[in-house]
């Protein structure tokens, strides 16, 4: 039994062993298992939803998040940890199979894309074993007078060509396609960092350490670049941290790893670079923007009638404001309305500008619910050299309605419910959303809770 396990360890969480058919369909198929038994339990536990097999293999994130949304805040966090692992282990043994199966292995990094990566499965389970030895690691060394020049040479050539690659891929998904898909967020870091390992080690060998260390300074100096030509703001740029850094941390080992096991020419690497690009125009066509719903609710010592008139218009807000907000987020400072009933309007004053919010619903003293149909940047973005606007900041973020739901409890207390449902078109919304639900769970604290002030000291008065 030992044997077995030291195996699947080199198998599963090494780049070296070969992967023929059958030990990719066998990988995959044990590895999808203990990955929905994992996560089943955990959504399970802790929303005591029933997380079917049909949502767990839907191919968009975003799909699967209603599924965990009425859990504790840190669930979706420890979720995408959770995942971490099992990106590395599918990219990894695709890249094998694909070498084993006589094709380029940049081909396995196909995997992360949605709907392309079940045709990848498909045609790599299909295709049969290459004869001989596809994927033989056998490390470059450099003759001895070469060393020291290539060194240097090889990284920053290496990090040149990455950083080059990912101005071009930004450039056409970001300000031509105006799109942030899964090209620009998941297969750019990941190509980057791949880049500029492979291109290293084909000219200097390293150690997989140094080759993930040359991908994440690779993606560490593009975000500096952002933030040197006012391109994108330091808020953004450290939320996108966590899903960056270990994707290009990833890519680098990749890289190295297919310049060590194969002797294919760099050919293959321009065609994975040239079809990101054409990805990205695809992705626009097919990705779908579903919405999302937080709630958040506190309880208040006084009556619903009390709470009503706080709801519909509340003063300005005197608290403090909470680090995040100060850093740039939007804050609400105040709310009024014009008119009373259906079609009244609401003006929700923030810290960027004014959500205009028609009445639908005026259930006095019970809901207020209302739509959204105008609505300021979600964030004033932070920059050492000066203002910045990046595209994202409009309209991607997008909220389309909100309630709030007033629920008598005993002794004339109150249960204030808000509401807010939203769209966020960026990708993957299953990472992206953690932060948007953080922020908007924030918002909806900061005014219950001052809501909560003003009608207690009422009720008390």
């Amino acid at each position: 039994m030992l044997p077995t396990l030291t195996y699947l360890a080199r198998l599963w969480l090494g780049v070296l062993e070969p992967v023929g058919r059958r030990v990719y369909i066998f990988s995959g198929l044990a590895l999808l298992t203990i990955k929905y038994l994992g996560e089943t339990l955990l959504v399970n536990a802790y929303t005591g939803n029933v997380f079917w097999p049909w949502q767990f293999l839907n191919p968009l994130l975003g799909a699967r998040m209603a599924i965990w949304q009425s859990g504790p805040d840190w669930l979706g966090w420890a979720l995408f940890l959770w995942s971490l692992p099992f990106l590395w282990v599918s990219l990894t043994l695709s890249m094998r199979r694909a070498a084993d199966a006589s094709i380029s292995p940049w081909w396995g990094l196909w995997i992360v894309a949605p709907y392309v990566n079940v045709i990848l499965i498909l045609t790599l389970c299909i295709m049969p074993n290459a004869p001989g030895a596809p994927w033989h690691p056998e490390p470059l060394t450099p003759r001895r007078e070469k060393r020291m020049r290539s060194f240097i040479g090889g990284m920053a050539a290496g990090i040149g060509v990455a950083i080059a690659f990912g101005a071009v891929t930004m450039a056409l998904s970001v300000y031509l396609l105006r799109s942030y898909g899964a090209s620009l967020f998941i297969g750019t870091p990941l190509l980057m960092s791949a880049t500029a390992a492979y291109i290293d080690n084909r000219i200097h060998p390293r150690t997989y350490l140094e080759a993930m260390g040359i991908g994440a300074a690779t993606m560490v100096l593009a975000c500096g670049l952002l933030l040197l030509f006012a391109l994108e703001g330091a808020i953004c740029l450290i939320m996108a941290a966590p899903l960056l850094l270990p994707l290009s941390a990833v890519g680098g080992a990749i890289g190295m790893a297919i310049a060590e096991s194969t002797r294919r020419t760099g050919r293959d690497l321009l065609m994975a670079l040239a079809l990101l690009p054409i990805a990205a125009g695809i992705e626009t066509q097919l990705v779908t923007t579903p919405e999302y719903e937080v709630l958040t609710a506190v309880e208040i010592d006084a009556s619903p009638e009390v709470v009503w008139q706080h709801v519909i218009d509340f003063s300005d807000l005197t608290t403090p404001e909470p680090w995040h907000f100060r850093a740039g987020i939007a804050s609400p400072r105040r709310a009024r309305i014009v008119g009373q009933g259906v079609g009244a309007i609401r003006y929700c004053e923030f810290t960027t500008g004014v959500f205009v919010e028609p009445i639908t619903v005026w259930d006095e003293p019970h809901c207020l619910a209302f739509n959204v149909t105008e609505q300021p940047a979600p964030m004033i973005e932070l920059n050492p050299l000066g203002h910045v606007h990046p595209p994202h900041l409009d309209g991607y973020l997008r909220s389309k309605r909100g309630e709030f739901r007033l629920i008598p409890l005993t002794g004339g207390r109150t249960r204030l419910e808000g509401r807010t449902w939203y769209e966020f078109e960026m990708f993957p919304q299953a990472y992206w959303t953690l932060w948007s639900d953080l922020i908007v769970h924030r918002i909806h604290e900061r005014v219950l809770l001052h809501i909560k002030r003003l009608c207690e000291h009422d009720q008390r008065a």
